[in-house]
This record gives C-alpha cells, structure tokens and sequence, in this order.
C-alpha cells in the first residue's frame, strides 16, 4: 500500500513538473509569437502595394505664407491620390523641442508618411531615427538634416542665387557696387550666397561691397542691416536679399532713408514680395521665386511610391525656381 501510495505521488509530482515544463515552453512561444508579429507588423510598413492613408506635415511656422503653401500643396496632392487620405499639418514655431515632439507623436500614431522642414538640421536626427527604425516613410522638404530619410526635396537654392545676382548684373550694366543681405547660417542661405557670388565673378566691374550683414531672414533684420548699411555706403548700386522678408525690410529701409539709387532682388516668391513689387515707389524689383506647393506636392508623390515599393532613381530632388520681375509680375501666379 505504502509502495502504492508513493508510486501515484511520483506520478503526481511527474505530471506536475511535465505541466510547469510546458508551461514555461508555452510562455517561450507565446513570447516568440509576439516577437515574430512585431516584425510582421514591422515587415508590413514596407510592403508594396500597401496604401498611404495618413501624412504628417511638421513645419516651422504656419503662420508663414511659405509653410501654408506646403500645407496646402500636401492635401492637394492627396485629394489626387484619392482614398480619403488624412494629412495633418503641425507648427513648432521653430522651436525645436516641439517638433521633435511633433515627429514623434506622428510615428507613435502610425502615421505613414512624414514630412518635415526642420528646424534644427542636427536637432532632428534621433526623432528621425526612431521613425525610420518604426517603419515610416520620411521625407525632408525644404532644409537638409543630418540625418537619413527616404527623400530630400528642396528648392534649388543655388540656382536661385545665380538667377537672382545675374538679374542684378544685368540691370546695373555689369558694374557697380552690390550688397549681398545675409541670413541665419543654413545651407539654403549659403548656396544662395554662393550661386549669386558665382554670377557676379563673370563681371569684373561689379564690387561686392557687403556679404557678411545677417540679416536674420526677417523684415526686421532686414530694416535693421540695410539702414546701417546706407549709413555706411554713400552709394549702392544693388543689394541681393538671401530671402524676401530681409528684402522687404530693406526696401522699407531704403524708403526712410529716402535713397532710391538701387534695387532689391530676393528670393522665395512670396506675397509680400509681389506686393513690394508693385508699389512703384519701393525698389524692390525682383524675386527667384520658389514653388513650396510644388515642392509638397512631389513629397507627397515620392512618399505614396516609396510606401508601394517604388523608389525614387535618386533621393535628393531639387525643384527649379524662376525669377519674377516686375515686367513679368502680371503672369506670376504665386503661392
């Protein structure tokens, strides 16, 4: 009996270690199983033919007529794209914390494609990562970021300093004396310098007088940089604006002064500008106007390709920009 009774305890004790034994590998696979769905759902954000369905715009300001032109570019192209695609666009006011907030708050929500103009170049990086490494398309629109994303799509800045400093050339007769309005040290400004400098080297009787002025990319600056700089030239034949709000403030400075001796050319397009244009007592005269819609727009396309499978042939993109003059004001559709 007592040979009985241990017998069924080891049989007991058996079952007990077999059913904890199974357990224990149950829980192993159970842990397995979440793993292997984590990376199917992972697999999934990069299967073709998947549809996009959300899109997050970060942008620095919105109450910028450039960043409502990239909003509005955005939802156009995906009321094209059809399939009741949902965009939402954000503003950080520049701040950084606030959109890296932004870009993480969109990649916790599942959003498909992100699309940011940054505020911060470097900033950015670990909030991109982590997007990327979570399976989102992102594409950087208007400012490069050190940092890997699927596109980058930005004005062709360089050529806009060409186009615009070509322009000055030309109507100062291939000689005089010309200001460059610097702004905040970024790479669209620097290619800009850069483009303008490039097409005023071919004219030996042009003097750049004025290239290191920040102007800050504001009217305010803008005002501020330019009335020292009247206070310092007796004489300017020219001044290239690195963007159109230093260049407003620069005309309004050269109306204060009372100085009508030279003209502006900007960059960018903007309203203010083609208002500036028109005021025939102003010398703003021309802009190398930018197309941030256009530039939406194809973020929008790259991205919805990308998410099906299909790969740009090269991921930097620049978009050509055109230079409005006060001739050809009248047929410059804006933004």
């Amino acid at each position: 009996m007592n040979m009985k009774r241990i017998l069924l305890i080891v049989g007991i004790l058996g079952f007990a270690v077999v059913g904890c034994t199974n357990g224990a590998q149950n829980g192993n696979t159970a842990t397995n199983t979440t793993n292997k769905a984590t990376n199917i759902s992972a697999e999934s954000l990069n299967t073709p033919n998947r549809k996009l369905q959300t899109i997050g715009v970060a942008l620095g300001d919105l109450g910028n007529p450039f960043y409502n032109a990239v909003q509005k570019g955005a939802e156009t192209e995906a009321q094209k794209i059809g399939g009741n695609i949902r965009v939402n666009a954000v503003s950080s006011a520049f701040d950084l914390n606030q959109q890296s907030n932004q870009i993480e708050n969109f990649t916790a929500a599942n959003t498909d494609l992100i699309i940011l103009s940054a505020v911060d170049k470097k900033g950015v990086k670990p909030v991109i990562d982590q997007a990327r490494l979570a399976g989102r398309v992102v594409i950087a629109l208007d400012s490069a970021v050190d940092a890997d994303v699927d596109a980058m799509i930005s004005s062709n800045n360089t050529q806009a300093g060409e186009i615009g400093c070509r322009y000055v050339a030309i109507a100062s007769k291939a000689e005089g004396r010309v200001v460059i309005l610097n702004g905040t040290p970024m790479d669209s400004i620097n290619q800009r310098v850069s483009g303008c400098e490039k097409s005023l080297s071919k004219y030996p009787n042009i003097k750049l007088i004025s290239k290191e002025q920040n102007a800050e990319g504001t009217r305010d600056g803008g005002l501020r940089v330019m009335s020292d700089l009247l206070t310092t030239f007796p004489k300017i034949d020219a001044v290239f604006a690195t963007n159109d709000q230093s260049g407003v403030g620069a005309d309004l400075a050269a109306k204060q002064a009372r100085r009508k001796e030279f003209f502006i050319v900007g960059v960018d397009g903007s309203p203010d500008a083609t208002k500036a244009m028109e005021d025939k007592d102003g010398v703003f005269a021309a802009t190398a106007a930018q197309n941030p819609a256009g530039m939406a727009q194809k973020a929008v396309q790259i991205g919805n390709d990308i998410i099906q499978g299909k790969k740009p042939e090269s991921p930097n993109i620049l978009i050509p920009v055109k230079l409005v003059t006060r001739e050809n004001l009248s047929s410059y559709q804006g933004w």
